[in-house]
């Protein structure tokens, strides 16, 4: 999942220098999305320890 949040955020830097702020401004949401979502699954290994079966 975070490689799906880096690549949305490398296409948010390319749309925005590209000038293609619309796209860029939603490949950055899309991008902060996943690493939160991802962030929140490592969290609950770290706790849970790797018992947490989903």
């Amino acid at each position: 999942m975070i490689e799906w949040a880096i690549t949305f955020f490398v296409i948010s830097l390319i749309a925005g220098f590209l000038g293609f702020t619309n796209v860029a401004a939603g490949a950055r949401g899309i991008a902060k999305i996943l690493f939160y979502v991802a962030l929140a699954i490592l969290v609950l290994i770290l706790v849970f320890g790797g018992v947490l079966v989903f």
